[in-house]
């Protein structure tokens, strides 16, 4: 029987972007109308922030109780070293590698989706897609979530909640950090287009954009849906044809 479903999604874009939203929705329906509508197995997330903020949770140990040294990031909670991001990529890669070992008929049953979000200052999307492994890029499409510096700022305002700062829903950043680390985005540069093939160290990924200047992710579940199954059926094709 011909497979009908992606092995795995990239899904990137801004903070704030709507990739939870389009995740939360996508999690609660049912799996016949996932598989049939949007080419979506079982659902298996893999997010870059929770690795992120353990280093946080464990550099505040160390100085605040501990005594000694941060070892990730300094006190403004920004990363000692830019190479830092690079390795929540290749951490990512690590991670997809052992589902495949532990279960070689992983694809059968499940889609993953690996969901970061990356801004020109520490190397963009031109730098993070070099440190995905061949393993990950051999399966992968790549849906980004287009919406303006000012949106992300109008929304990560909204959902952040200080008493969950760990949260994937509800986490958020101070508005100078949101606006050092992710005004300037380069997919564009990347991936001219709204859909094509990206060439990434001699694989030719398949990407489309998914615009959400309008805010489709909340609140407003059937023009998602619609949207999202205009988007990934226009990824389908385009991994149909690299066959």
């Amino acid at each position: 029987m011909s497979k009908t479903t992606f092995d795995t999604i990239i899904l990137i874009g801004r903070p704030a972007s709507g990739k939870s939203e389009i995740i939360e929705y996508l999690t609660h329906l049912p799996g016949d109308t996932r598989r049939e509508r949007f080419h979506i197995a079982h659902l298996d997330v893999r997010d870059d922030f929770p690795m992120l903020w353990t280093w946080f949770e464990e550099d505040d140990i160390l100085s605040k109780k501990l005594g000694l040294p941060r070892l990730h990031s300094n006190e403004q909670e920004y990363f000692k070293y830019p190479e830092l991001w690079h390795v929540l990529i290749e951490r990512l890669s690590l991670e997809y590698g052992k589902l495949l070992r532990d279960d070689p008929s992983y694809h059968e049953h499940s889609t993953c989706i690996i969901e970061f979000s990356r801004g020109s200052e520490h190397g963009g999307y031109a730098q993070a897609f070099q440190h995905l492994s061949d393993e990950v890029l051999q399966h992968a499409v790549i849906m980004y979530v287009r919406v303006p510096f000012e949106e992300s700022l109008r929304k990560n305002r909204r959902r952040f909640n200080p008493d969950k700062p760990d949260s994937i829903l509800e986490h958020g950043l101070p508005d100078d950090k949101l606006e050092r680390l992710y005004r300037d985005d380069d997919f564009a540069s990347v991936a001219p287009d709204d859909s094509g093939l990206i060439a990434i160290r001699g694989h030719r990924v398949p990407f489309a954009v998914f615009p959400n200047e309008d805010d489709v992710t909340t609140d407003k579940p059937d023009q998602l849906a619609e949207r999202l199954e205009s988007v990934l059926g226009e990824l389908w094709k385009l991994s149909q044809s690299q066959e």
